[in-house]
């Protein structure tokens, strides 16, 4: 079965996502893999944009030919007011976006923002990029981009 939220069908697993979404009450589209989100990326489907701080984007790492708008800014994560209106300018709001933060909280929170101010299918990259932490407060070591071997580079 396929959602019809884009005048076309979605892809299989965007239209998963947006049912599972819709069942569970999110107020976005939906959560995908980090693999899902790297194959819709990849034929086109949809547009990855990392929504993590400038810092984390340039030490941390990022994923290749992908769009960058902060939803926060600074170690204070202090939230970028901009935000909807940046993501718009690069994406419009007709676009399929999958945002990526670091563990898919922040980007869960701008996915949220985004559908409110009426992006219509807006996706959040479930584990994000460096995942959970796990028993010994680490990254990493149990999903995540990373951990699932996903193209990404360092500046």
């Amino acid at each position: 079965m396929t959602v019809d939220i884009l005048e076309k069908p979605l892809h299989a697993d965007l239209a998963a996502a947006h049912e599972a979404a819709q069942a569970a009450g999110l107020p976005y589209a939906g959560s995908v893999t980090p693999r899902q989100a790297w194959n819709l990326h990849q034929s086109g489907e949809a547009v990855l944009v990392d929504v993590r701080t400038a810092e984390e984007h340039r030490f941390v790492g990022h994923v290749p030919d992908t769009l960058h708008v902060a939803w926060a800014t600074g170690t204070s994560l202090t939230r970028n007011p901009r935000f909807v209106r940046e993501l718009e300018a690069k994406t419009g709001k007709q676009a399929t976006v999958l945002l990526l933060c670091r563990s898919g909280n922040r980007s869960a929170q701008a996915a949220e923002a985004a559908a409110k101010a009426g992006f219509a299918h807006v996706f959040n990259v479930s584990e994000g990029f460096e995942g959970d932490l796990d028993a010994s407060g680490q990254r990493g070591r149990q999903n995540g981009w990373r951990f699932h071997d996903l193209p990404w580079k360092q500046d």
